[in-house]
């Protein structure tokens, strides 16, 4: 398998990038390649380590870079030698079977679609981030990819959220929950209503109904579905939350005695790693024809390690192919 790495993706790129490279290739088997693909001069001479992995990881070149606050589309008309356009295009030529990047999300978003194009039967793609709580992950989606929804697409996020989490996450009958502002069924805006009835009418989800926002860390569902706007606040509200109360426990630790703070270190160290999202690697661009994982711009070396493992999981056990015979077999085909 051939996994492309963005080299110069997200805000530690590319010394973290590289050493999650490096640190994956105790994982994978024989055959496997990781492509880094970045400026090669600059990263052959900064990362003289890489000859050691001769035959494993190789440098493919990409002199650009899209920076994270650049206008995704823009950028990469005129960076055509992005490290992210370059990446797409392989995938496009079959000469990567697997893309990563930390970088622009909207760039990453919008070169997939382009050069990867979607799944058969799949409208618009999603991006499913894996939350982890105390009850056991839940996958959200859409948090990003498509801030204007119609029904059919969420219904769509259902079925791809259901599978991604059976069949990569363990979870043998994952639970559907569609976030809305109420639990009752006339609960929600309009699009939200209608993706209701289309997710019900599939009686081969395992749908609970709506959830509210507060639902998805008290184990009432495994699968939560939303568009792209309501996905991404939450995702960054649940980001500073959580910043803010480590923050804040750390604060009164230090206020205590030190026999007692030290106590209590180990277990804080254990919790943060139970809800540490670099644990899951990136999150997968559901929907494009071919395995994408968008992560985080403040990605270090364990998320990109762990991101290639997710990418050859998700290759592996052909979770495109599934989410295909699902669609094509299901009889819920359109909604608005």
């Amino acid at each position: 398998m051939r996994i492309a790495v963005d080299a110069m993706g997200g805000d530690n790129a590319p010394g973290e990038i590289v050493s999650g490279a490096i640190e994956s290739v105790e994982f994978l088997d024989e055959g496997d390649e990781v492509l880094l693909i970045g400026p090669k001069e600059k990263l052959e001479s900064d990362f003289r380590e890489l000859k050691k992995y001769k035959g494993v990881i190789r440098v493919v070149d990409a002199p650009d870079v899209i920076g994270m606050d650049e206008p995704p589309i823009e950028s990469l008309r005129k960076k055509v030698k992005s490290s992210i356009a370059v990446m797409a295009k392989l995938a496009k030529l079959g000469q990567a079977d697997a893309v990563i990047s930390a970088g622009n999300t909207g760039a990453c978003v919008a070169a997939f679609q382009m050069r990867m194009r979607n799944l058969p039967g799949v409208n618009r793609p999603g991006i499913a981030v894996v939350f982890p709580t105390f009850e056991g992950p839940v996958t959200i989606c859409d948090v990003g990819a498509n801030i204007v929804c119609k029904p059919i697409n969420l219904y769509q996020y259902a079925v791809m959220s259901t599978l991604y989490s059976k069949h990569i996450l363990g979870i043998e009958e994952p639970r559907v929950g569609l976030m809305s502002i109420g639990q009752e069924d006339a609960k929600g805006n309009e699009i939200v209503k209608k993706a209701r009835e289309l997710i019900k009418s599939d009686e081969k989800l395992n749908f609970v109904g709506n959830i509210e926002g507060r639902d998805i860390f008290n184990g009432v569902c495994d699968v939560a579905i939303c568009d792209g706007f309501v996905g991404n606040v939450v995702l960054k509200l649940t980001e500073g939350l959580v910043d803010g109360l480590f923050k804040a426990i750390k604060h009164e630790l230090m206020g205590e005695k030190v026999r007692l703070a030290m106590k209590f270190k180990p277990v804080i160290k254990r919790i943060y790693k139970k809800h540490d999202y670099n644990e899951y690697g990136g999150a997968p661009l559901l929907g494009v024809n071919g395995t994408a994982l968008i992560c985080h711009g403040s990605s270090v070396s364990r998320t990109i390690k762990n991101a290639i493992n997710t990418s050859r999981d998700y290759y592996v056990k052909k979770v495109n192919d599934k989410i295909m015979d699902y669609l094509t077999s299901s009889i819920v085909k359109d909604g608005g």
